[in-house]
């Protein structure tokens, strides 16, 4: 008996039955055919390929689509040539879809007409066009080209890689296998042989022990009693609904669509698209086509949710008369419980089987009394009873039985065999090794886990070692190792050679790696932790990624709707590779019709918990549904349940902030401005600025605009600007400031003016003693989230044109803001290569801002809009801040690559850089005016003095001791401390002053 044996004779029986039904889902009412229609299209096709397909020896004949209402008819047509179907995912990586079609030795494949281009670009060479297309049938025909050595090379390549040779031990004759098998075992008698003609059905690939998928070809033999068994066991009558659940490479898919077109039953097909998307598939299943028999991994029944499980799948009402689940581990019984209605009748069955013995080896009725509330939740469900025709052994590291306790499940049968990659006979009775542990009691199996690094995931099961052996590949790879985290996400860890960019790695696996095997995360470590014995410790691999996803918790606090949007939108296009597009993402997108799928959603979903810090109940239902609008909106009720108004979509940026945000402020906050305006020097813009250290830094005014009564109002403390500027504030004092007390409570301090350019609020203050101040009290003004920490100081500039003072900070999301100091508003933001801890520095000019980066370079941003002026590439880490010479405007700044620079930021050249024998230089340089020096200090302990113009140096004094302190100086003395608790103060000739303890 063969498969298309049993189609026939059904649709003999029932020739008018609808055999299968296509719905799109959307304004489109479904398609079907009936089981005449069906036979029709499949006898054409049929005639077209004998008559263009070479039939000498054994016939295997790709097929590359997606499915569609014409699925069976395309399948039913290449068994009848007769031949074997060997389906090609349009979606996988063309890399591994040439192995198997080159490993498999396939002659002809029929593309699917509207992928044609697709198969074409993605296949360049392999086939040649070798007839016409059948219009009405929707196929084309390609004929492989044998003359392509370029694709045989590639085929070596990855053979020779990843199929190492093994010791074969002692074979019986005539035994042909393929290496990973020579733990099959045989019964005496005969032979299966691949070339019978006629006698296979498909051809299709899974993952074997070395990492690589294996080919594995069917017989008919092997998968009807199969169909058979699990037709009776599920009852199946010309009454029934299933639905196509499984990808046609999943070897479930031909158990769905054989038992209906074996019963005269229907078979429901949707779009790949649709069964991400819960809502529209659990619609399409069981209110449009009252589904009556599903057959699905555990992953896709949680898929659809909770709510929707409870609510139609496993309703009181649901159509759902058998709900087979398989391919992956079962879920606990209480959460079954928790999901089936104490009134639903759907029978649910444990399924259970490896794609070598295709399909199902066991399987297993859950008894209806389990579900009573009465019975413990922890009942174990079994693996059930071998099926027809199979045989199901448990044995030990030694190969002997195992009748009670824990062992590996081997699984075979007289004549349930499979061809494992190059096999070409088999004797009868193989059983092969799972790979699957389990504990027998009482003569009962119960799933244990995966043997050594084999695991299952989505449906599929491979070993963790392909992922480590694709990521060694890569040029940026030192060394990794991979982990299987809590049995739940695949992660990935790197000591990365040279720059390693995260994104782009993850792209490159994409591509050599089918989507179950690429890697939830990556995470970059300095280098692997061993055991003592010199292996790869998985348990401190374990600790650091915990501990990874513990400093992300800290750094992911959200401060509220506006932030929710922004950073949502950020995961969004992370996710889906689309970060370098600038596109704004529109509100109505949807996740899976902008190129997500559904191990997409799941990272996207891992993200958003881990963003909001909680568990978002039928969070991933809506991501694969509903637009990022919906998504949003959905967090956002779970976690600000209070929040009074949603935001606007096309507004991105922060709300203002309305009134004192409910702080209790003892005075008026007012905008900074000046009162009097400022000549400017020609072509530069006058400004002040408050940086790093509370250090004032005027630049860019002519004598005329220096004068006493020149003010500015700021929201802080009485400050007086040493060179021009006197600053007011705005009291916030309970009492009144003697003769000082305005109607807008803004207090004007006049004063002469300094002969310095610079001094510190600690100056100011005690030259300010004539002014008295009562209690101080301090409040929120506002705040602006940066997404993580913040160990850069904040640097402000105060323009003397009507516009607003400006904060310029950077932090370790990578992003620099430039925040308005009045309103707390974001004015820009600019996402650069890495983590920033370096403090911003204001040009000369007062148009840019200078700023240094993990990614070991030095960003010159303009200061309207944060758009990138000029990089200067270093070559480690630059963490120290730079400061600018107010005479000649260079800019000087140091690296953990042991060199400080001079830069001419608008020549774009780096006019000297000076070796600092041996040491990082973390902290900033300090400039003295007079005498005119440069000092800085590295962490191998070293303090030198440089002369700006020409980076010769001065001098230098070794402490001994690493030195993360910046240097600071007055017109006599330079200081900087130590970690060895000393402060170390020198004249500028180089001699030790004095050290303070």
């Amino acid at each position: 008996m063969t498969l298309q044996e049993l189609v026939n004779r059904a649709a003999s029986l029932y020739s008018d039955r609808k055999a299968v039904w296509f719905d799109e889902c959307n304004d489109k009412p479904p398609t079907f055919y009936t089981y005449a229609t069906v036979v029709k299209l499949a006898v054409e096709l049929t005639a077209f390929l004998q008559k263009h397909c070479d039939q000498q020896g054994k016939l295997e004949i790709g097929l590359y689509c997606y499915p569609g209402i014409d699925l069976p008819s395309w399948i039913l047509g290449i068994l009848q040539v007769p031949a074997a179907y060997l389906p090609i995912d349009p979606d996988a990586p063309p890399m591994l879809s040439t192995y198997f079609m080159k490993k498999s030795n396939l002659q002809y494949i029929l593309v699917e007409n509207d992928k044609i281009n697709k198969f074409q670009m993605s296949h360049i060479g392999c086939f040649c066009h070798n007839s016409s297309t059948i219009e009405h049938i929707g196929l084309t025909l390609f004929q492989m080209s044998l003359s392509n050595t370029d694709l045989n090379s590639q085929v070596d390549n990855m053979k020779s890689k990843y199929e190492p040779v093994k010791a074969t031990g002692n074979l019986q004759p005539g035994y042909t296998i393929c290496p990973d098998q020579t733990k099959a075992k045989t019964s005496e008698g005969g032979y299966m042989d691949v070339g019978q003609k006629d006698s296979l059905a498909y051809i299709l690939h899974t993952s074997g022990t070395t990492g690589i998928p294996k080919i594995v070809r069917v017989p008919h033999k092997c998968i009807v009693p199969n169909i058979q068994h699990l037709k009776s066991i599920f009852e199946i009558t010309q009454d029934d609904m299933l639905f196509l659940a499984s990808p046609l490479t999943f070897d479930p898919s031909v158990v769905e669509l054989f038992l209906a077109l074996s019963s005269g039953a229907s078979i429901l097909v949707v779009p790949n698209t649709i069964k991400m998307m819960p809502a529209e598939l659990s619609a399409a299943l069981f209110r449009h086509h009252h589904v009556t028999v599903l057959q699905a991994t555990p992953t896709l029944l949680r898929r659809f949710g909770s709510h929707i499980i409870r609510s139609t799948v496993l309703s009181a009402n649901s159509s759902l008369r058998v709900l087979a689940l398989g391919g992956e581990a079962f879920p606990v019984l209480n959460l079954l419980k928790s999901w089936k209605h104490k009134e639903n009748k759907t029978s649910i069955f444990n399924l259970y089987g490896i794609t070598e013995v295709s399909s199902w080896a066991t399987c297993y009725r859950v008894p209806e009394e389990v579900f009573s509330a009465d019975l413990r939740t922890d009942f174990p469900i079994p693996l059930g009873s071998p099926l027809l025709g199979t045989k199901v052994e448990v044995r030990d590291t030694n190969g002997s039985a195992v009748l009670e306790g824990e062992g590996q499940i081997f699984i075979g049968g007289e004549e349930r065999i499979c061809f494992l990659d190059d096999e070409i006979t088999v004797p009868l009775g193989t059983m092969r090794e799972t790979g699957d542990f389990v504990r027998v009691q009482n003569a009962k199996l119960f799933f244990l886990g995966r043997k050594d690094n084999q695991i299952k995931r989505h449906g599929k099961r491979f070993n963790i070692e392909c992922l480590q052996q694709a990521a060694e590949d890569l040029c940026q790879v030192e060394a990794c190792s991979v982990t299987w985290y809590h049995q739940e996400k695949l992660i990935l860890f790197v000591v990365p050679k040279d720059d390693l960019e995260e994104r782009e790695t993850i792209k490159e696996l994409q591509k050599r790696l089918p989507a179950y095997a690429v890697p939830d995360e990556l995470v970059l470590i300095k280098a692997l932790p061993l055991t003592s014995h010199g292996k790869v410790d998985i348990s401190e691999l374990n600790k650091i990624y915990q501990n990874h996803l513990n400093s992300r918790r800290r750094d992911s606090k959200l401060s509220g709707a506006e932030e929710l949007w922004e950073r949502l939108q950020y995961l969004w296009k992370s996710v889906l590779g689309l970060l370098d597009d600038s596109t704004r993402i529109s509100k109505d997108a949807v996740f899976v019709y902008s190129g997500g799928d559904s191990l997409k959603a799941l990272r996207f979903y891992d993200e958003i918990e881990m963003l909001v810090g909680k568990a978002v109940p039928g969070l991933l239902e809506v991501i694969l549904s509903r637009s990022i609008e919906e998504v949003y909106r959905h967090i956002l009720k779970i976690l600000f349940p209070d929040e009074d108004q949603l935001m606007n979509y096309d507004s991105v940026v922060k709300r203002k902030l309305s009134g004192n945000s409910g702080e209790d402020f003892h005075g008026k906050c007012i905008k900074l401005k000046s009162e009097r305006g400022l000549e400017v020097a020609s072509g530069l813009i006058p400004f002040i600025a408050v940086g790093r250290g509370n250090n004032f830094f005027s630049m860019n005014l002519t004598k005329s605009s220096m004068q006493a009564h020149n003010t500015v109002q700021v929201g802080v403390e009485v400050l007086q600007q040493p060179s021009f500027l006197h600053l007011v504030t705005p009291s916030i004092m309970k009492s009144h400031v003697q003769g000082y007390e305005t109607e807008n409570r803004i207090l004007t301090v006049t004063k002469k003016a300094s002969k310095t350019d610079c001094c510190s609020v600690q100056q100011i203050h005690a030259e300010c003693s004539d002014v008295t101040m009562a209690e101080l009290a301090l409040g929120v003004r506002w705040k602006s989230n940066t997404r993580k920490c913040v160990d850069a100081s904040p640097l402000i500039i105060i323009p003397s044109k009507e516009v607003s003072a400006s904060v310029y900070v950077g932090s370790h999301s990578h992003a620099v803001q430039a925040i308005d100091l009045d309103l707390g508003e974001i004015k820009w933001e600019k996402n650069l290569g890495d983590r920033i801890e370096s403090s911003a520095c204001v040009s000369k000019c007062g148009n840019f801002i200078v700023v240094g980066c993990y990614d070991g370079l030095v960003y010159v941003l303009q200061s309207s809009d944060g758009e990138i002026h000029w990089t200067f590439v270093t070559e480690d880490t630059v963490k120290s801040s730079a400061v600018v010479d107010p005479s000649s405007g260079l800019v000087y700044i140091g690296s953990h690559d042991e060199h400080v620079y001079a830069l001419d930021i608008y020549k774009k050249a780096c006019i000297w850089k000076l070796h600092c024998e041996g040491g990082a230089v973390f902290s900033s340089p300090c400039l003295s005016s007079f005498p005119h020096h440069l000092y800085v200090a590295t962490l191998r302990g070293l303090l030198l003095a440089v002369n700006p113009v020409t980076g010769n140096k001065i001098w230098k004094s070794f402490l001994g001791k690493p030195l993360f302190s910046s240097p600071h100086c007055n017109e006599k003395y330079v200081c900087v401390g130590c970690v060895d608790g000393n402060l170390y103060c020198y004249n500028h000739s180089g001699e030790k002053v004095k050290m303070c303890c």
